[in-house]
């Protein structure tokens, strides 16, 4: 239950940024942002929140994250009709991703992981 939790955290605020950032100012559809969110979101926490993060430290697994969510938006919106420069709107998407990333690390270090740990302590 926890990660659907920490999951549906990670969507709503992608989708937030992403809509912001794609869909008002390159006009993306909703549609498009909503199923983009939800494929990096997916992607993001399995390979950087659950893979990375937990061997490594929030700097690798943000940096990681930034340049999955790079190459993932850019591929989405390379396929998509986006107004103005591709590059620069998959780089501008990916860049708020990753500031929210520097916080959501610290939150899944705090209350999910810590959790963990004295789970696992207690059993």
């Amino acid at each position: 239950m926890k990660h659907v939790r920490v999951l549906i955290i990670k969507f709503v605020a992608s989708l937030a940024f992403l809509y912001i950032i794609l869909g008002l100012i390159y006009g993306m559809t909703f549609g498009e942002v909503l199923f983009l969110s939800a494929v990096l979101g997916v992607a993001a926490y399995l390979i950087g929140d659950m893979l990375i993060l937990p061997r490594t430290n929030n700097v690798v697994a943000t940096i990681a994250d930034f340049l999955l969510a790079w190459l993932i938006i850019y591929w989405f919106a390379d396929g998509m009709t986006v107004d103005g420069n591709v590059y620069r709107a998959s780089l501008i998407a990916a860049t708020g991703v990753g500031l929210f990333e520097i916080f959501f690390h610290r939150y899944l270090a705090n209350n999910i992981q810590h959790r963990d740990q004295e789970s696992s302590i207690s059993d």
